[in-house]
């Protein structure tokens, strides 16, 4: 049996070879692309519309009736209409005793009305069942079989028979089904699509809050601060000079942070002695985001990169360069090489070169097409145990390029510490810990908390 067959297999075991009919009402765009769909995997289709002519947009393979014909034809009806609509549905109420109606529609804002859709088509057509579904996946990923970013499908409805119906009809399409509970849930899962980037509010707004406090940080360490006492204006720092202290500061920082909630929940696992216990919520929110907070961090990072490659083409460098070999000139001396801050600057760029680039084979491997040709070891050991050498070369990179310059007095510009020495707090600290959880004392207990040993079992009860 080749591979292809087995997949097959694989995403419905129990399937017949004779699928149900499948009536679709609506044909438009969605209607004609999950009846496509819906035909390739086996299942007859028809459509119930207004007009019974055929149309070179309909699957071939279909076939259209009137609204009562089609549903007499088939057990499942997807409704593939907008909400304002459903009036018509009234008068067929007998026909729909019993059926399974699919809600797939979605709403123009969140919470646009008092009751979900799903909860409005029950009320229309008591004595049909209503599962709620498929509202999570466009007609474009339909046609185009870019599926990747929306392959889990919510469903919900009140009779167990009939998700069941509709789940078995996900898995045949490739899709992976997810039970999300009762109809009460319709309402969120109808307000899910309409959410922008729901996953990226809590690393977006964080940067943002990082990267003005870190611009008026670096504003007011060296620009003001060398307006006020040496009369220098350095204003054009804002350009390209602030930013490009910001971009490496954040990298570091959403990079701890990335890895930071990881070493949260181990503490609380020793702490109760259970995984069985939930964590708090925000820890929960965390952990859900550190992909997004993983990608952002590599962006500032990209950033910096970028920013780093155009200073030798900078003014201010240029200017400065040529006025050291002037000075040298005038006074006929030449700086002899000092070989330990050539050893520190070739540290510094290598250790930020090997950092990088396994930064960016995290954001490789985190991407959908990747992450789904590798198995569960194989992502866990890149995401964790290459993220924290990718932490630890990242740190070391900020270390090194402040040498001596942690100690110098002349770092601390009105008792202000250079940034980079604040990005360090909560690299340092994720580190350091890991290091400590690291110990057989900590490690042994841990790996038996997370295979289900418990401390205390009745926290399990």
């Amino acid at each position: 049996m080749n591979k292809n067959s087995s997949n097959i297999m694989a995403l419905a075991p129990n399937t017949p070879n004779k699928r149900e009919t499948v009536c679709i009402f609506g044909t438009g765009d969605f209607g004609r692309a999950l009846g496509h769909k819906i035909i390739q995997a086996g299942y007859p289709v028809v459509f119930g519309s207004r007009s019974t002519q055929t149309s070179s947009l309909i699957p071939k393979d279909a076939e259209v009736l009137s609204h009562a014909e089609a549903a007499q034809k088939a057990a499942i009806i997807i409704i593939a209409i907008q909400r304002q609509h459903y009036n018509f549905l009234t008068p067929l109420a007998e026909i729909l005793h019993g059926k399974v109606l699919v809600d797939v529609s979605n709403n123009l804002k969140i919470n646009q009305y008092p009751e979900s859709n799903a909860e409005y088509l029950a009320q229309l057509v008591p004595g049909a069942k209503v599962v709620k579904a498929f509202n999570t996946v466009s007609a474009w990923a339909l046609q185009s079989g870019t599926l990747d970013a929306s392959r889990q499908v919510f469903v919900c409805g009140d009779d167990m028979g009939a998700k069941q119906m509709v789940m078995d009809i996900v898995r045949a399409l490739g899709l992976t089904p997810l039970d999300q509970g009762s109809l009460l849930a319709a309402q969120e899962i109808e307000n899910y699509p309409l959410q922008l980037f729901p996953m990226w509010k809590f690393p977006i707004l964080l940067s943002l809050g990082l990267t003005a406090f870190f611009f008026f940080y670096c504003l007011t360490r060296d620009v003001i601060y060398p307006y006020v006492y040496e009369n220098k204006d350095f204003s054009f720092f804002i350009v390209i000079s602030i930013p490009n202290r910001i971009c490496p500061i954040l990298a570091l920082i959403l990079l701890a942070l990335v890895y930071f909630p990881g070493v949260l929940a181990a503490i609380i696992q020793l702490y109760r002695g259970t995984k069985y216990l939930r964590f708090p919520d925000w820890l929960d929110k965390w952990m859900l985001c550190r992909k997004q907070l993983g990608l952002v961090a590599l962006a500032f990072a990209s950033l910096h990169v970028l920013y780093t490659l155009v200073i030798p083409i900078r003014f201010f460098v240029r200017w400065r360069i040529s006025s050291q070999i002037i000075s040298q000139a005038l006074n006929n001396k030449t700086e002899p090489l000092n070989t330990t801050n050539a050893w520190l600057s070739d540290s510094y760029l290598a250790l930020g070169i090997l950092g990088f680039f396994l930064f960016v084979l995290l954001g490789i491997t985190s991407l959908p097409s990747v992450s789904n040709n590798v198995n569960w070891r194989e992502f866990r050991f890149v995401q964790s145990k290459l993220g924290y050498l990718t932490l630890i070369l990242c740190t070391a990179h900020t270390l090194v390029y402040g040498g001596k310059r942690f100690l110098s007095p002349l770092s601390y510009r009105w008792y202000l510490p250079n940034a980079y020495m604040l990005s360090l707090i909560v690299p340092c600290i994720v580190l350091v810990v890991k290091f400590v959880l690291v110990f057989p004392c900590l490690d042994k207990p841990l790996t038996r908390i997370r295979q289900g040993w418990e401390r205390n079992p009745q926290y399990s009860e």
